[in-house]
């Protein structure tokens, strides 16, 4: 399966000490170089940085066409930008993206999507994880993660909860 991912699920799961749900469902995780560079080089010293630099399965490409990228970049930062091309590229099985209105273009473009909290979901589902409740909270007050009280029930709802 090749997966693709952007920024945020990176991050926020780093943040919280549960990137390895990502390695359990995906095994390895594709992301561009501007994704590494918001990671790895912006934000050297947050959740990520230092797992995006070290970690073996996360693996940096580069696009082979830049000008996709920055045709999408009228409408999204970089790192979506390129976390979109490069899924086109290789053909990904699926791309990490929550931002909803890179998720609509990659849509639009025929990438499926999927943003952490469809990750927690699955790996709910896949039993990694035993609730999502718990992982939910610990996102909202240590990584700052946003999300409406009705997607949160949601969610819970979803993952069987």
């Amino acid at each position: 399966m090749i997966v693709v991912s952007n920024t945020s699920p990176i991050i926020n799961l780093a943040a919280v000490g549960r990137l390895d749900i990502l390695k359990q469902l995906y095994g390895e995780i594709l992301i561009p170089q501007a994704v590494y560079h918001e990671i790895a080089v912006v934000g050297k010293e947050q959740p990520g940085a230092k797992e995006a630099r070290t970690f073996p399965w996360i693996v940096t490409e580069t696009i082979s066409n830049p000008t996709l990228a920055v045709s999408l970049q009228f409408e999204l930062d970089g790192g979506e930008a390129e976390a979109i091309a490069l899924a086109i590229e290789k053909n990904a099985d699926l791309l990490l993206l929550d931002e909803r209105k890179g998720r609509r273009i990659a849509t639009r473009l025929g990438v499926t999507s999927l943003g952490l909290l469809g990750v927690l979901i699955q790996a709910r589902h896949n039993n990694y994880l035993t609730a999502v409740a718990p992982l939910l909270n610990e996102l909202i007050v240590k990584a700052g993660f946003w999300i409406s009280r009705p997607l949160y029930e949601r969610v819970l709802k979803e993952a069987g909860e």
